[in-house]
Order: structure tokens, then sequence, then C-alpha cells
């Protein structure tokens, strides 16, 4: 169902992991990664996304600094990831992800964004700036760009044992995108994360997985 694929940007030529449905497709999804690049568990997330209908697109976001980037969940996973995001600017990511919105739009589909962790500030800015659909899990970098208009249909999900996103926080979010879906789950951070058993919570996860694909049915189609 999924494959390496490699397209153009404004950064240079990156890579990614491309996931197509079977049959006539329900629109496009750039999927945006956690801090670990394009790993095996992004690119099961870009296969679950292609067997509801979509076709899934997860570009290589650390190529631009360094190629083929796949993180584990442990110490130095999250410490190299960590310098990575430091080096490419959020306003670069979302370069990519116009690029690969594109490249998806180039094709006849509608397209949306879907982002996880630094990828759910991604996602954010994906809306912001490009007029995306976007759906944001636990963006803990959201805070300063809300201030700004939505330019398309918004949905949130927030964990609320996640402590690097308040209680404070998620009540910005409502205030200042009082037209954007919020939902917030009894779970904490990466409650998604499936093959991470510290963070999963098949719950949470499960409703937010429902509910996004309600949100991208309804918004591309």
């Amino acid at each position: 169902m999924g494959r390496d694929i490699a397209f153009d940007t404004p950064l240079g030529s990156i890579g990614g992991w491309r996931s197509d449905p079977v049959g006539a497709p329900h629109g496009g999804l750039v999927v945006v990664q956690e801090i670990f690049g394009v790993n095996a568990h992004m690119r099961s997330v870009c296969d679950r996304y292609a067997a509801a209908g979509f076709v899934a697109l997860a570009p290589a976001y650390f190529d631009p600094i360094e190629r083929g980037v796949e993180l584990g969940y442990d110490e130095d996973g999250f410490a190299r990831g960590k310098t990575l995001i430091a080096k490419l600017s959020l306003e670069q990511a979302n370069t990519i992800t116009g690029a690969a919105a594109e490249l998806l739009g180039s094709e006849g589909l509608r397209v949306g964004v879907v982002g996880f962790c630094w990828g759910g500030t991604v996602a954010l800015l994906a809306n912001l700036r490009l007029g995306c659909p976007a759906v944001s899990y636990y963006g803990a970098r959201n805070v300063p760009f809300l201030d700004e208009p939505l330019r398309a249909q918004m949905q949130f999900h927030f964990g609320e044992r996640d402590g690097s996103i308040s209680a404070e926080d998620i009540a910005t979010h409502r205030e200042k995108m009082p037209t954007a879906e919020i939902h917030v789950y009894p779970a904490g951070h990466a409650f998604d994360r499936d093959v991470d058993p510290k963070a999963f919570d098949p719950a949470s996860a499960r409703l937010a997985r429902t509910r996004t694909l309600a949100f991208f049915d309804e918004a591309l189609r």
C-alpha cells in the first residue's frame, strides 16, 4: 500500500512515504511527523489513512538538514529529534508542507493536513498560512500562533494529562479560535502513538481517529 517517494520543494528534493487507497480517493492528506522523522510508526499512520480512503503523504521534513532520519523513542531519539527541529524552522516546515500539498493538489485532490506533536503545530500553520483544512494532535507550540485567523476548518486533539500543554493553553485555544473543533481526552501526550506503550491510550486514540476521519470526510469531499 505504501512506498518511498521523492519530490521537489523550494528547499530541494526530499523524500517521504506515500500510501494510496484502493479505489478512488476521498482526498489527499499531508501527514506531518513527530520529532522522530518518517519512521515505521509514521509510515503505519499513512497506511492507516490510505485504508480509510485517503492518499497520505508524509514528507521527510528533516531531509534539508539530514537525510533519512528515523528515530526511536528512547532518550537518544528525543535528544536528536529536538536538535533537528531547532535547526529546521517552522517556516521551512511550512514550505515543505506547501510543496507536498501542491503535489497532491496537482492530481486533482482536495488536500488536508494532519500532524502530531511538533507536527501538530506544523498542521496549524498549514491552515493559517496555506488555507488547508487541518487536524492538530497535541501541538505544544501552537500558542504563539493563535492570534492569526483560521483560513479553513480546524480540529485539535489534546490529552488532559499532557505535561507540555496546560489546561490554560487549551482554554486559550478555545478563546482565540472559537470556530475550531477542540477535543480533550483522559490521556497524556502522544496518546495516538500506538508503538509506545508509555504514551498510547487506545480508547482516546480510537475516538480521536474516528473524529479525524469524519472531519476530513466533510472537509475534503
